[in-house]
């Protein structure tokens, strides 16, 4: 009977953990979607659009003058980062900040701080930042 128990202990510890962990990853994505809603709203764009996965990242690419096809290459593992660092670059220049904005943005703990003063601060949308051809 002891291990009837410890399996219905065990099993109840799961389910908490899983109910847990959805509960987390919904305000996380619900919070993280409208900071960034807040910031391609900023540039034009409907909030809404921060809280759909890949579509956000193909209207932030638009609102800073890339090619929506550059989407595809977040979703190669050596290519995403230097995708990232771009992005986080473009994002800072189209909103007139500077590189070591954008480098804030990319740092962990800092980067909460800098995208939420994008979002919420003075900045305005200027357009995409302009390249050396």
């Amino acid at each position: 009977m002891e291990n009837a128990t410890d399996d219905a202990a065990a099993a109840a510890i799961g389910v908490m953990t899983l109910v847990g962990t959805c509960t987390f990853a919904l305000v996380s994505w619900a919070i993280v979607g409208f900071v960034y809603g807040k910031i391609l709203e900023k540039a034009g764009k409907p909030l809404w659009v921060g809280w759909v996965p890949i579509y956000n990242l193909v209207t932030a690419l638009e609102i800073v003058g890339r090619p929506a096809w550059f989407a595809a290459l977040f979703f190669i593992p050596p290519v995403a980062p230097v995708m990232a660092i771009i992005l986080a670059l473009d994002i800072a220049a189209a909103f007139g900040k500077d590189t070591l904005f954008a480098i804030g943005m990319m740092i962990p703990g800092i980067n909460v701080v800098m995208i939420a003063m994008l979002a919420f601060g003075d900045a305005k949308y200027i357009g995409p930042p302009n390249r050396a051809a």
